[in-house]
């Protein structure tokens, strides 16, 4: 079944490198059989698909563990202040245990595909919590040697300088819309990742341009119909996250493909 499925996805990869915009798969691919929301599976699946980015989420453990979650608590556990003897023995919607970060980097450090880890570093309880956070993720990614394989983002700005402090190299971007462009950029974003709502509001809709001027990426989530796939891909986004990485990359083929015929 799997050797089927990207038999067929074999053409549609081809072709959607070649495409302007790129995909990110939101919390994996976990819509394919088998597979739940941040878990391997999901994170597997979208390698498979070798798009842009799998986006997956981390909380810091009362302990120092860093593990893989969306929602700041788990079967009625708070992550946040729970130990890592706590978090293990959660159980995902497809019979996984819930992973740590270093599960998915030694996945990143074994693929050789162009997929990146998209890394949110989840908003905790504390700024203190959070630049520490951001600084024991940032020394997992260098303890795995996957620095050029993974980018961060955050809903809170203090992660995102962390980020950009501990390594100038790193790829970061604020994921809110509390700030322009350009005061992140001076905090040392190299990018903005914004709800695709931002773009249609008539005050903050220029983000975009001004993006554009600062040598800023432009990243828009959670994109998941069809007719907003093509409204964000005409404004001229960067990278779309989506739950339907698959739908998302047929969306992008047909466009590029009429825009060639059109040529």
């Amino acid at each position: 079944m799997k050797r089927t499925f990207l038999t067929f996805l074999l053409p549609l990869i081809a072709v959607h490198m070649l495409c302007a915009q790129q995909v990110i798969a939101h919390r994996g691919y976990w819509k394919h059989e088998g597979a739940a929301q941040n878990s391997r599976a999901s994170l597997q699946y979208a390698l498979d698909l070798n798009i842009y980015g799998s986006e997956t989420d981390v909380w810091l453990t009362a302990d120092g563990h860093i593990m893989v979650n969306h929602d700041a608590t788990f079967d009625g556990v708070e992550i946040e202040k729970a130990s890592y003897e706590q978090c293990k023995e959660l159980t995902l919607k497809n019979g996984e245990k819930m992973p740590e970060l270093k599960d998915f980097l030694q996945m990143m450090r074994e693929y050789q595909g162009p997929t990146k880890l998209i890394i949110e570093i989840k908003k905790h309880s504390t700024p203190e919590r959070n630049r520490e956070a951001a600084r024991l993720t940032v020394a997992e990614v260098r303890r795995y040697g996957v620095e050029a394989k993974v980018e961060y983002i955050s809903f809170n700005l203090d992660a995102c300088v962390a980020v950009a402090q501990t390594d100038p190299q790193a790829k970061v971007a604020y994921l809110g819309w509390e700030y322009t462009p350009c005061r992140l950029f001076s905090e040392g974003c190299t990018g903005v990742d914004f709800e695709k709502n931002v773009f249609r509001r008539p005050a903050t809709r220029h983000w975009l341009a001004e993006s554009r001027r600062l040598g800023m990426t432009v990243n828009v989530w959670t994109v998941n119909k069809v007719s907003a796939m093509e409204e964000m891909r005409k404004l001229g986004v960067d990278y779309i996250t989506t739950d339907e990485p698959v739908t998302c990359m047929l969306t992008l083929k047909a466009a590029s493909a009429a825009t060639t015929s059109a040529d």
